[in-house]
């Protein structure tokens, strides 16, 4: 819902009904990822995408019978389908959509859901896709951290209950699916089905070394989503000016910096650390706080240089007491084999490497690998 949220909450300000698209599941080389969102207006615009263009068209007619309905519909599409040539699907992938009514009377806790993703506030929206009693379909619960107040329902407080902390648990990871329960929210049972939407603050990106690299790190960093920090101890290089794209530029000794940060609680097992000052004074220090005793457990750091500056940076690390454990979490020399020269290019392999770290890619050109192209993380 998030890359929909703009039009959607302007829809619901209005007070015109949307059908909105969701999906929920998918399974094999289905291509977008659970929470993609299409909206389908009263006038009949569409706006977003849940397959890429696959299925796009089946989605919009059933959006459109939907807005007249006010009837939710949880649809199945796919190559298993007798209709998938129809609404063609035909790269083997499967996938379910969820398909609601959104207005001021259905979902009156979307405004206060859109202050909170406006504001980096964690929120989860449960909205319940499939059970016995079509009643409760389509009910919205929205959860906040432990402690915060909560909107909305599921149907009952027994229900309420039952998927309240499993969904706090996916908010408090960032993790977006669906959970299955019995009807009254039974752990062993079947006929209940949630989609859990976590909206989390955006990843972070920390860069150390204010070079012409780091500008194109943090330029590719915010394309992909993150919130990027750059980080440099000398005034004179880290400036708003040179790195306009960086949230935030910070002008610190790197690990002194992240030491706090630790402190903090602001680094979580989403953030990513790209190390390119290639300067012992600097990266060494800061690299024993990313990998040593008490670390946080970051999804990737990895730190800029020649061959001969990994192995001394190796030893000189293992001097301070970083074991072979430690240093296997290091990815040095940085990025991916592509060749890549200029600073853009190194960029672009550094993050294709956070990329395949992230969903377990290897790297290889598609045309040389066989079997599912996408992989699914948790």
């Amino acid at each position: 819902m998030r890359e929909v949220l703009d039009k959607l909450l302007a829809w619901w300000d209005e007070g015109h009904p949307v059908a909105m698209g969701t999906v929920v599941g998918t399974w094999k080389s289905a291509p977008r990822q659970p929470g993609a969102a299409m909206l389908v207006g009263l006038d009949g615009e569409a706006v977003g995408s849940v397959s890429g263009g696959c299925v796009e068209g089946a989605v919009y007619e059933l959006g459109q019978e939907v807005i007249a309905s006010g009837t939710p519909v949880l649809q199945r599409y796919g190559v298993s389908d007798d209709e998938a040539m129809g609404v063609g699907l035909t790269c083997g992938g499967i996938l379910d959509v969820f398909v609601e009514r959104v207005s001021r009377e259905d979902f009156p806790e979307l405004g206060e859901v859109a202050e909170d993703i406006a504001a980096g506030r964690p929120v989860a929206v449960v909205t319940v896709v499939e059970h016995p009693d079509p009643a409760l379909l389509g009910r919205h619960l929205v959860l906040r951290p432990e402690g915060e107040p909560t909107a909305g329902s599921l149907g009952s407080e027994r229900l309420d209950a039952a998927v309240s902390d499993d969904a706090r648990g996916m908010l408090a990871q960032g993790r977006t699916a669906t959970l299955e329960y019995g009807p009254e929210g039974e752990r062993r049972g079947e006929g209940l089905r949630v989609f859990v939407a976590s909206y989390a603050p955006r990843p972070r990106m920390l860069v150390f070394g204010a070079i012409d690299f780091a500008a194109a790190v943090a330029r590719v960093g915010s394309f992909l989503g993150y919130r990027v920090t750059v980080c440099d101890a000398r005034p004179v290089f880290a400036t708003r000016s040179r790195f306009p794209e960086a949230d935030e530029v910070v002008v610190s000794w790197p690990h002194r910096y992240v030491e706090q940060e630790i402190a903090a609680g602001r680094l979580d097992a989403r953030t990513v650390a790209c190390v390119l000052t290639h300067d012992p004074k600097f990266d060494v220090p800061l690299l024993e706080v990313l990998l040593g005793e008490g670390a946080p457990d970051l999804a990737y750091v990895g730190a800029m240089g020649s061959r001969r500056t990994h192995e001394n940076r190796l030893e000189r690390l293992r001097e301070a007491g970083l074991t072979d454990e430690q240093l296997a979490r290091l990815r040095s020399p940085i990025g991916l084999d592509l060749g890549a020269r200029t600073p853009e290019e190194t960029a672009i392999s550094i993050a294709a490497e956070i990329i395949a770290d992230r969903w377990g890619g290897e790297g290889e050109p598609l045309s040389r690998t066989s079997g599912a192209i996408h992989r699914h993380g948790d």
